[in-house]
């Protein structure tokens, strides 16, 4: 039980609350982890949808310090974004783990700000619930694309897109995307595998776009992407 408390809690320090504005106004927050630094900067990752159309992004560490961020690489398709903050702003750095080392059943930890800020660096619990799952999803643009995620029943709030999904280690294993809503669904939460995640980060880095092949039309599981706005 120990060792469990000891791998959520080593999470905390590494994620940040996120706000993006537009012309000065707030339009949607979330969530995010510092995964990456080097000798100036440190970097984070978040969902797409939680700075999508925004002009400036702040973050917000668990001490409750605000400082700005530099966006340097976003994908709509996979829900992934890539921030920058300076270096001396960074508490700590995010270890990965394996999603596909997972069994159903693990027990995993969420991390975010559910609500806000007021709520930064909160935790919950839950398990693998499965894996491999696939869902079309609808965004903001009433754009349809498909999305390979781990499903979990640990409570996804608004404002817990984009920040980690932990394994009993404190080892990100994905981050967490979005949730089915409805009257008679409980529980039905989805994340992004971290594998796909470390695929495209390093290009996103750098700001470049992804790639990727035109497929033909598929019906899955449909979702629409959370948002705060």
């Amino acid at each position: 039980i120990h060792e469990r408390l000891v791998g959520s809690e080593m999470c905390i320090r590494d994620s940040v609350y996120i706000e993006s504005l537009k012309n000065g106004n707030t339009i949607g927050s979330g969530s995010g982890f510092v995964y990456k630094k080097d000798d100036n900067s440190g970097y984070i990752l978040t969902n797409y949808h939680v700075i999508d159309g925004c002009d400036e992004v702040y973050i917000t560490n668990i001490k409750g310090e605000t400082v700005d961020a530099k966006i340097l690489g976003a994908d709509e398709y996979t829900d992934i974004a890539v921030l920058k903050i300076d270096e001396e702003d960074v508490l700590q750095v995010a270890e990965f783990g394996s999603s596909e080392e997972t069994n159903l059943g693990d027990t995993v930890f969420t991390v975010g700000s559910p609500l806000g800020k007021d709520y930064m660096g909160s935790v919950t619990k839950g398990i693998i619930s499965g894996k491999n799952r696939v869902v079309t999803v609808s965004s903001s643009t009433n754009n349809q694309y498909v999305m390979e995620v781990l499903q979990v029943d640990a409570a996804l709030n608004p404002g817990n897109s984009g920040g980690p999904l932990v394994n009993i280690n404190g080892e990100v294993i994905g981050i967490n995307s979005m949730k089915l809503v409805e009257s008679k669904i409980e529980g039905m939460g989805f994340a992004i595998p971290i594998e796909l995640v470390k695929s495209i980060s390093e290009k996103l880095e750098k700001g470049e776009k992804i790639e990727r092949p035109l497929l033909g039309a598929v019906s899955y599981t449909h979702l629409t992407l959370p948002t705060t706005r």
